[in-house]
């Protein structure tokens, strides 16, 4: 068994003016972990359900740069759902939680910061295999 830590949904800072609204993140500041990869997931049709993993090793950020979507955790000891719907949250994905990802709005951009580089041996794609690596 792998030791587990719990995702969490974090708040960063807005800065703007009458230019507009920035927001920033950075490694070890508002993401805590070196970011190594970066992906987004968009024009997902919003009866399209996406992810269903987990990870060994891998540390996300999802963030909704633009529109919503929501996310479904669980970490065997609890199922939970976060709706990402400003470019502010950002939910700190850790290993151990199975997510899917569902209710895409028609304009969702969702950005993926990663802590590692793709590995394909790094997914878990099984839901048993899943419960026998992070189960008691």
């Amino acid at each position: 068994m792998i030791q587990s830590k719990e995702s969490m949904l974090l708040q960063i800072k807005e800065l703007g003016d009458d230019r507009g609204l920035l927001a920033v993140v950075e490694s070890h500041n508002s993401i805590p972990f070196d970011i190594k990869r970066v992906f987004y997931i968009y024009d997902t049709l919003p009866d399209v359900r996406r992810g269903f993993h987990a990870h060994y090793k891998t540390r996300q950020a999802l963030i909704c740069v633009k529109g919503a979507c929501k996310i479904l955790l669980d970490n065997i000891n609890r199922k939970t759902v976060v709706s990402l719907d400003s470019p502010t949250k950002v939910l700190v994905l850790e290993p151990n939680d199975w997510h899917e990802m569902y209710d895409f709005t028609s304009d969702c951009v969702l950005l993926v910061l990663a802590s590692h580089l793709y590995d394909s041996e790094d997914y878990i794609r099984d839901y048993d295999k899943f419960l026998e690596v992070y189960g008691e």
